[in-house]
């Protein structure tokens, strides 16, 4: 029976990107004194080409073919690791990644990049003064040409493995004479198409290292039988040694105009097909929910006996109704707690790409800079860091860029040449924080006050900070005096708060001149359940996100004014915060008319609070978000929906949309 192997290739993919992250890790943290690193990332590169080549990728595992090479040779202690050797294959590493990632989506790597990466890379394997000590530390000179015996036992196909792919994997060696021995098959009738008969003779006319050949070998390394034998009269070590790295190119770039093979397309549709969106779950996690729901089993069973009894329904029954109910809502909210977990996932999965991020970006700018993170552990929705990512990645950016400074002005300033970037990422208050900090020169107060009233922003100087720092968010809105293509502090700062809004998170700026700036973000748990309160207004329920809210009052006539073109405000701690009434928005007939009847909200809004005007406030509820857009419509002021316990639907507010409602109302 065939075995389409097409169906493991989203397996393969995802864990050969966990394999190019450790070794991206590995990469940047390598020390000489740690042998068992320099192992593990080899056998990251080994394992991705092995695998390259087993589901069709032949040009991912000719490319990775060159850095495994390297890596062995580091390895062996034969070749040191260099910083130009180190950023060769941290390159390699890219393109590995970003050919598997055009495999994955059918779409074309970037041919020149990888012929260019590819160039380094052989360009370092032929560096004499490497090369040289590989044949004299292996104390055998390399012959003209090579025999290989290659006798598969019977059951080496049973593991996914394809004899003429491994024989394949030879020609970029060299000229290759192949003969196949089928003297052991047996009749028709008997043949297993499982078991593998066959055995070949090859021969190989190059000069190339035995290694090279028992590397091709290695994937079936204890499924075969493997003689290698010089072979005499073969044609000289020059001529074969030149064939292979010339050959090498033109193959990636045949490949990449005619596209993958026929098992790499049709993995490549797999893997789309299941879009490569999974999640490992631990072995523990998923017992826990087996036995959950064995529980709810046994619960709703005995509910049902209860329930079915033909007697009269009597006290004692009743009792163990509310046994059964109450065991069936614990079991529910234990059941519940358990399918988010499977979603959680720590935060680390971010993290770790900014040690490469920072290493480049310092290097680029010619900066010293140093990462410290804390909380990598911290656990957070899938979708959450899936989304999280490229915030964060502008933020690490714009504070390498604008707020580390540079060596001799921190120098001047008495401070150590190495600037510092801090990730951390904490629980706080049911909410995940994440903090993005530097300690570079700081917001310029003056600047942004300047550059807010040159474009006709509403700013004056008794502004407080935190106000002013929020300017940095409003559209297009930069001080920098040179807006690099890397970063611009304005330059892209209000697609954070949006793209961290829309996740029902919010950005707080802290900073202080000569000492640095810290970014805040607070973040939900995640994205499919909410923490919110219940307010009513009317005869209508909504949810307000419980991270919005600061506190709630019962305004006095005192505390309310009206603005000239600001409308109603309250007043409050010496701020006049605009009042928003949910019931002129929403054209709902409401109890509370005046301020002084209902209740204040204040929440939190992107720049600023804002004062929500509503009846009463009902209960505190974790709710199950719906998204309004998907099922009806997109609603102004209107974030999502969500199903209450008695059936009704109720709309979760969102405060931004509703300030910027008032606005227009």
């Amino acid at each position: 029976m065939a075995i389409d192997v097409s169906q493991f290739v989203g397996v393969f993919l995802e864990e050969s990107f966990e394999g190019l992250d450790l070794m991206e890790a590995g990469l940047i943290d390598f020390r000489d004194d740690d042998p068992e690193a320099v192992n593990a990332i080899f056998r990251a590169a080994h394992s991705i080409k092995g695998g390259a080549g087993t589901f069709g990728f032949r040009e991912v595992s000719d490319f990775t073919h060159g850095a495994e090479t390297l890596l062995d040779q580091i390895r062996q202690g034969e070749r040191a690791m260099t910083g130009e050797t180190a950023d060769a294959l941290l390159a390699a590493v890219d393109c590995i990644r970003a050919m598997l990632e055009a495999a994955r989506d059918g779409s074309d790597p970037d041919t020149d990049r990888v012929l260019e990466t590819r160039a380094v890379i052989e360009s370092l394997l032929a560096n004499a003064a490497a090369a040289a000590p590989v044949a004299a530390a292996r104390g055998a000179p390399v012959p003209g040409g090579w025999h290989i015996r290659f006798a598969p036992h019977p059951g080496m196909l049973a593991g996914g493995n394809d004899p003429l792919r491994i024989i394949a994997a030879l020609e970029p060696l060299g000229p290759l004479e192949v003969h196949c021995e089928a003297s052991a098959l047996p009749p028709l009738a008997e043949l297993d198409a499982e078991s593998c008969a066959l055995a070949w003779d090859i021969e190989l006319n190059a000069a190339v290292p035995e290694q090279a050949i028992r590397e091709i070998f290695e994937w079936v390394e204890g499924e075969c039988e493997l003689v290698l034998s010089p072979l005499p009269g073969a044609p000289g070590d020059d001529t074969g040694a030149n064939a292979a790295p010339a050959k090498r190119p033109a193959q990636v770039e045949a490949t990449a105009a005619n596209g993958a093979g026929p098992v790499a397309r049709a993995a490549a549709d797999t893997a789309r097909r299941n879009d490569a969106s999974s999640i490992r779950v631990a072995v523990e996690k998923v017992d826990s929910l087996v036995n959950l729901v064995g529980e709810l089993v046994i619960t709703q069973s005995m509910l049902s006996q209860i329930g079915n009894a033909n007697d009269e329904f009597d006290l004692p029954r009743l009792e163990q109704l509310r046994e059964g109910l109450g065991q069936l809502e614990r079991q529910t909210r234990e059941l519940q707690e358990g399918v988010m977990g499977i979603r959680m996932l720590p935060i680390s999965f971010v993290f770790s790409r900014f040690p490469r991020v920072v290493r480049d970006m310092a290097a680029a700018l010619g900066k010293s800079v140093e990462l410290r993170m804390e909380g990598e552990e911290t656990e957070l929705d899938k979708g959450m860091i899936e989304k999280l990512s490229d915030p964060l990645t502008h933020l690490v950016r714009n504070a390498i860029d604008h707020g580390i400074e540079s060596t001799e002005a921190r120098r001047a300033a008495g401070k150590p040449e190495a600037g510092q970037i801090s990730l951390k990422a904490y629980h706080q208050g049911g909410n995940i924080v994440v903090e993005v900090a530097d300690d570079g020169a700081g917001l310029n107060r003056e600047k942004l006050l300047a550059k807010a009233a040159s474009q006709g922003l509403p700013v004056s100087d008794a502004m407080p900070d935190r106000e002013v720092w929020a300017l940095i968010f409003a559209a297009g809105f930069s001080t920098a005096d040179k807006v690099t293509d890397i970063s611009g502090r304005g330059v892209g700062m209000d697609v954070v708060r949006r793209n961290i809004e829309a996740v029902n998170g919010r950005v707080e700026i802290d900073s202080r001149p000569g000492a640095g700036t810290r970014i805040i973000l607070r973040l939900p748990l995640t994205l499919a359940i909410l923490d919110g309160m219940s307010v009513r207004v009317g005869s209508e329920t909504y949810i307000l996100p419980l991270t919005a809210i600061l506190e709630s009052i019962q305004p006095t006539s005192e505390q309310l004014s009206t603005v000239g073109g600001k409308g109603r405000v309250v007043h409050l701690r010496g701020e006049y915060l605009p009042l928003v009434a949910l019931h002129e928005l929403f054209g709902i007939e409401a109890r509370a008319t005046r301020p002084e009847d209902g209740i204040v909200i204040i929440a939190a809004a992107s720049d600023g609070r804002a004062a929500l005007l509503v009846d009463d406030l009902v209960a505190q509820h974790q709710v199950v978000i719906k998204s309004l857009e998907t099922n009806y419509r997109k609603v102004p002021g209107i974030s999502g929906a969500t199903i209450m316990g008695d059936g009704k639907v109720a709309m979760i507010l969102d405060v931004d949309m509703l300030l910027r409602l008032r606005r227009t109302h």
